[in-house]
């Protein structure tokens, strides 16, 4: 079944795809970091919001779709900003196999 592809119109958000830097932390570990990639240009659906208790504090929970051009190599390492906001990408896949458009489900990651 072929899904109809977002107008140019509908992609009016700008992101900017992160992509994970790790380096030693000098114990053994390793300490992720992200530097800015490409800019790339979007549409954004809120999905579901959701709060939930943890260590007996309110803990509020966004999760979105963000549909992109499609691109290769986008993985859940991966995060996307938008302004200030931050967004962890928990999957991307190409929705009917056409390499037309990104569909990545994130969830909002707060400061």
């Amino acid at each position: 079944m072929k899904s109809k592809s977002l107008p140019v119109g509908a992609r009016a958000r700008r992101f900017v795809l992160e992509v994970p830097l790790e380096s030693p932390d000098g114990f053994g570990g390793m300490i992720r970091s992200y530097r800015p990639g490409p800019q790339v240009w979007g549409a954004m659906e809120l999905l579901s919001g959701s709060e939930r208790a943890r260590a007996d504090r309110p803990e509020q929970s966004l999760t979105h779709k963000i549909t992109l051009r499609y691109r290769e190599g986008v993985t859940g390492a991966m995060r996307l900003t938008s302004g200030l906001r931050r967004f962890a990408i928990r999957t991307a896949s190409d929705p009917d196999g056409s390499r037309r458009d990104l569909v990545c489900l994130v969830e909002e990651i707060k400061a």
